[in-house]
């Protein structure tokens, strides 16, 4: 009789880090039911005239439910999807909170794209029913300081930015976090897939300890729960789908794919902007995930692959890749999956509609283990789509139709990526080094306009190590002054 075995591959590569995930996922208490929900009329006078500004009919169920938490200062986690009305369920209750008296920073928002950082700050500025005595500033990098520095020296309440820049500033002493009274992070899942983390843990050093702190995010991987763990005191939890009744762990997404032959470029986009921790691709075929290996491989991804075709000494040394974090993508058939349990998967990505409608549910179910979040995508042709349609009601599975992401947007979402990792090395140079490199800034700005090729191709080799694990090094360890007011 052979006997059955599992093969269960940790992504988080430690035993600590499970553990703290553990904690981490404790420390999230449910909403309390006696609570009431907040209404337009039992917000405070700064909020309800903010809100009488906005033009909204009234509050949408993120509001509702979170205000309340808001306003009495507790910490809170929300889950909600992008264009729930997250915005609005932190900025209307700092409406009550803010002293315009007082010109320093009160309320902090982080941001993952200065993309996200100009719609939070137009929307404070439309909503502020007193903006002759409350400012707000906008901060984010790739761009030039002088505009930021005036801004910040004439003082603002509200500073809104992503973490690269705001540490870049807290670092220099531009101004100071001392009378920080609310700090929130916006999209928190975002800002950890943009590479933010090393940024965002030196700039926790200058937060003050005595501080409301907020979390929202469209999903909740163990990372983001984590993060929460680190920035937030006993949170209050509250998961949110669109229609606003509960979260579903897995978000179902599907693209439609026009043209077969530009299948293969399409998951290469959608792996681009999604940029995932860890996930696995399914394909119906052996012969689909030779091709689709080969593919990945070549286009720069870190890639494995099982199928039938594979002996079981291929398939271990591609196991023992992953448990080691060297590879990050998995090609695979339904067949050569059965049995291996993958902690930590981020996303599942399905190259086609499954043959058989169980399969949808056997595959997607590979991502949000254990009641964490994960985000399942499927790529289908025009004649698929009834198909995946049928499969989603058949189940009851809400899934969301979207647009693949353009070539530009890829550019776009990458270029944020690669310059956050720049400015991260820059920022870890010391002053000796930055000395050094100075002698090169006006042979890159002679490239730059006459051959940006060359340019190109450095971005895109330090794009290539981003996004293989095996590739990257380990910071070294330096002794370094502290700056400003570090815990």
């Amino acid at each position: 009789m052979t006997k059955s075995f599992t093969t269960h591959l940790d992504f988080s590569s430690k035993a600590q880090q499970s553990s703290r995930e553990s904690a981490a996922e404790r420390s999230f208490e449910a909403l309390d039911p006696s609570v009431q929900q907040a209404t337009p009329e039992s917000l405070g006078v700064g909020a309800r005239a903010a809100f009488e500004k906005s033009g909204w009919p009234g509050l949408m169920p993120v509001q509702a439910h979170s205000i309340p938490y808001m306003i009495a200062g507790q910490d809170l986690i929300v889950q909600s999807r992008t264009g729930s009305g997250k915005t609005g369920a932190f900025l209307l209750p700092i409406f009550d909170r803010l002293n315009p008296s007082i010109r320093e920073t009160q309320v902090l928002v982080l941001t993952p794209t200065r993309e996200l950082a100009g719609q939070i700050y137009d929307e404070f500025k439309r909503m502020n029913p007193t903006p002759e005595t409350l400012k707000g500033i906008l901060v984010y990098g790739g761009v030039g300081y002088k505009r930021q520095l005036d801004g910040l020296r004439r003082g603002s309440q509200v500073v809104i930015g992503t973490p690269g820049r705001i540490l870049d500033h807290l670092e220099r002493r531009t101004f100071t976090l001392k009378g920080l009274q609310t700090f929130i992070l916006d999209e928190a899942d975002e800002m950890l897939s943009m590479g933010f983390y090393p940024a965002m843990v030196a700039l926790k050093s200058y937060l003050p300890k005595t501080r409301q702190s907020c979390m929202f995010s469209a999903t909740m991987p163990p990372k983001v729960r984590l993060l929460g763990k680190e920035f937030l005191e006993e949170p209050r939890f509250l998961g949110l789908s669109a229609d606003g009744v509960g979260v579903a762990t897995i978000d179902h997404r599907y693209y439609t794919v026009l043209d077969p032959m530009e299948r293969a470029r399409a998951l290469c986009r959608l792996v681009e902007f999604e940029n995932p921790d860890s996930a696995i691709i399914f394909t119906n075929t052996r012969r689909e995930v030779s091709f689709l290996t080969d593919f990945l491989h070549n286009y720069g991804f870190s890639v494995g692959a099982i199928s039938g075709d594979y002996s079981q000494g291929a398939r271990e040394k591609v196991m023992h890749r992953l448990r080691q974090g060297n590879i990050r993508l998995l090609v695979a058939t339904d067949v050569a999956a059965r049995g291996i349990d993958i902690s930590e998967l981020s996303h599942v990505f399905q190259y086609e509609v499954p043959l058989e409608p169980q399969l949808y549910i056997h595959r997607t179910g590979r991502t949000a283990r254990a009641g964490k979040a994960g985000v399942a995508i499927t790529l289908a042709a025009w004649e698929e789509e009834s198909q995946l349609k049928a499969i989603a009601h058949r189940f009851d599975i809400q899934m969301e139709k979207r647009e693949l992401p353009t070539p530009e947007e890829v550019a776009v979402r990458t270029s944020q990526r690669v310059t956050v990792v720049l400015e991260e090395k820059l920022r870890g140079k010391t002053n000796l080094e930055r000395e050094r490199l100075a002698q090169f800034v006006p042979m890159v700005q002679e490239l730059a306009e006459e051959e940006p090729e060359l340019m190109a191709m450095l971005v895109d080799e330090l794009n290539q190590t981003r996004m293989h694990p095996s590739r990257q090094q380990k910071p070294k360890q330096k002794n370094k002054p502290h700056r400003g007011r570090r815990k």
